[in-house]
């Protein structure tokens, strides 16, 4: 899902005016409301297709499978990811464990089953993301509910530490018409914000491929 977040350049123009972009969000309930946001979606600004039928056809929302998840793997969630992948429709879940291993959980993302578990091995980033989850107030689940609320449907949450001073929730939504955002979300203070526009044009393809 990450790789097509890109921002809309009229969106980006009307934010350096100091002007806001409305856009019609729905949240976690399926009902619409409007909300100031950064537009972002495909440069041609054509809805990307393949993310809102995914968003559409997951049936398991962000805090559920953060919920299953933990299930599987007691401990705390540093991402969320929804794409299509071999088996189908998933979710991809990195749990740090009450174990003090880092696991990677794969469920269905339309019965929140687990249909892969496995040991994640540790790295420098797995270190720097163990010490930020240790001190935030505001878990992966939170993170999505509150984008929810305003942004449309999460479709990713990751916590990222990568060349900023303090880490932040990272999360991506999609709305009924194709417009995607991203949102950054402090995991102390719960405050969200609209990412910048120089900030979206990075590869953030964290869960692509499986391994960190």
């Amino acid at each position: 899902m990450k790789r097509h977040l890109v921002i809309a350049t009229a969106a980006a123009a009307a934010l350096l005016a100091g002007g806001a972009v409305t856009a019609v969000a729905v949240n976690g309930s399926g009902s619409g409301t409007r909300a100031p946001a950064a537009a972002q979606g495909p440069a041609d600004g054509r809805p990307d297709i393949e993310d809102l039928q995914e968003s559409r056809a997951a049936q398991v929302t962000a805090p559920q499978a953060a919920a299953a998840a933990l299930t599987a793997v007691p401990g705390k969630v540093s991402g969320l990811d929804l794409d299509r992948d071999r088996p189908g429709l998933v979710w991809d879940a990195d749990v740090l464990g009450d174990d003090g291993r880092w696991h990677r959980v794969t469920l269905d993302a339309h019965t929140a089953r687990v249909l892969n578990q496995r040991i994640d091995h540790g790295d420098d980033d797995h270190a720097r993301k163990h010490a930020a989850l240790v001190g935030a107030r505001t878990d992966a689940a939170g993170a999505a509910r509150k984008a929810a609320a305003g942004y449309g449907t999460v479709t990713s949450v990751d916590l990222d530490d990568d060349h900023r001073t303090k880490a932040v929730w990272e999360v991506e939504t999609i709305t009924e018409d194709g417009t995607e955002h991203r949102l950054l979300l402090d995991p102390r203070t719960g405050a969200l914000s609209v990412a910048p526009a120089a900030d979206a044009h990075g590869d953030h393809d964290d869960h692509e491929g499986g391994d960190d």
